[in-house]
Order: C-alpha cells, then sequence, then structure tokens
C-alpha cells in the first residue's frame, strides 16, 4: 500500500505580538492510498489547522509532512499552486459558491485556472455535477438550490480536477440531517472509487461513516481513544 500522507511531529504556532498559541503539538500520523479517514476532535483542538497543512494551504513551524513521498517544504509556490488546484480537492463547510454563477460555472473553476479550454471545461463540469446527482440543476445559480444541493455543487468542484486526495472540512456543519446523509453517501463512493478522502468533523455519527478515525485534543492526537 503506497502512503500518500505521512506528517511527522507536524507543529504550528501562530504568533500575535508577544503572544503564541500552539495549535499543533507534534502530530505524526500516515494515510495510505484509498483510505477514508476521519479527522475528530472539539472546537479548538487544531484539526482545522491540521486540514490547512494536509492541503497545503498553510505550512508548518515544524516537524515534515509528505506528500505523495514528497517533502511539501521543499516545493516552490508554483508547485504548491499546482498541487492545490490538480492533486486535491477540498469541499468546505461553507460551500464557498459564487452567488452570481450558475452551478456549471462554479464547477468549472478550477479548470479555468488550469487553462483548460471553455468547452472541455463545460463538458467536464456538467459531467461532474451529473455525478454527485445534479445533472438537472447544471443552470441553478447556490440562491436557488438547497443547502444540500449547494454542497453537492461544492463536491462537483472538488471531482472536477479528478484528484487522488478528497480533503473535507465539517463539510455537514450546515446541512440538515438528511442532506448530511447524501453527502456522506456521496463520499463513501468517491471512496470506493478509489480516491483517499480525510474528513474533518466535530461529529461522533459523520465520523463514523470513515473506515479510521483519529481523533485529536489540543493539538495532540489523543491516544487514548486513537482508533
Amino acid at each position: 500500500m503506497t502512503t500518500t500522507l505521512q506528517l511527522t511531529d507536524v507543529r504550528k504556532t501562530y504568533s500575535s505580538g508577544h503572544l503564541e498559541v500552539e495549535a499543533l503539538r507534534g502530530i505524526t500520523m500516515s494515510v495510505d492510498e484509498g483510505e477514508y479517514v476521519a479527522v475528530m476532535g472539539p472546537s479548538g483542538s487544531g484539526k482545522s489547522t491540521l486540514m490547512h497543512i494536509l492541503g497545503c494551504l498553510d505550512v508548518p513551524t515544524g516537524g515534515t509532512y509528505e506528500l505523495a513521498g514528497t517533502d511539501v517544504s521543499r516545493m516552490t509556490e508554483a508547485e504548491l499552486a499546482e498541487v492545490r488546484n490538480r492533486r486535491i480537492g477540498f469541499v468546505f463547510q461553507g460551500f464557498n459558491l459564487l452567488p452570481s454563477m450558475p452551478a456549471w460555472r462554479n464547477v468549472e473553476l478550477p479548470l479555468v485556472y488550469a487553462g483548460v479550454h471553455r468547452d472541455e471545461r463545460r463538458r467536464r463540469a456538467i459531467a461532474a455535477l451529473e455525478k454527485v446527482g445534479l445533472g438537472d440543476r447544471v443552470a441553478h445559480r447556490p440562491g436557488e438550490l438547497s443547502g444540500g444541493q449547494q454542497q453537492r455543487v461544492a463536491v462537483a468542484r472538488a471531482l472536477v480536477t479528478d484528484p487522488a486526495l478528497i480533503l473535507a472540512d465539517e463539510p455537514t456543519g450546515n446541512l440538515d440531517s438528511r442532506s448530511s446523509a447524501d453527502v456522506l453517501a456521496l463520499f463513501a463512493e468517491l471512496h470506493e472509487s478509489g480516491r483517499t478522502v480525510m474528513l474533518i468533523t466535530h461529529e461522533p455519527e459523520v465520523a463514523a461513516a470513515a473506515q479510521r478515525v483519529v481523533r485529536i485534543r489540543d493539538g495532540l492526537i489523543d491516544q487514548r481513544v486513537a482508533a
């Protein structure tokens, strides 16, 4: 089994004037290719900071993070941007959709940044929306969609570059129970298709959908309940 993510003694300290806050205090963990892992912890535990590092949106203060065998700290800004755009699909709690654009235009955005031709962008965006069950909503703007449908658009946007890794930060946080179940079923399908899925959550019933649960507390993996 190939290791997709390897963190070794990863630390993250935020400084504000004379005040320093240790968000991560030494995280060591690995995730294999094709795994479905939930990172669970209470508010302020450091789980969102961990996701930002995993997604190359932030860098550790100490320790090492290797993505597919490459030390992320050795990557240039251009290489990091390439990783974020092509190799990782992000799904956030707040959907992060542009309200003035129809669903397919929201989904195609990563392809715009990748320089894909307009006709090909539209084809792939519509195909991604069909994959998440929204083939009849491609022209609807976010305000014309339910919360669950908006999150499906966000999942389609994460899929449109065909990434090997999906990172989801509290993806059911703004959804009712039925919509949450629908979105979790989508993640299960993505996992079954061979993608590596990492889910950040504070909800035990959401974490239970994953193969493995890593619990984090006060910036450390909680060894008392490590799965």
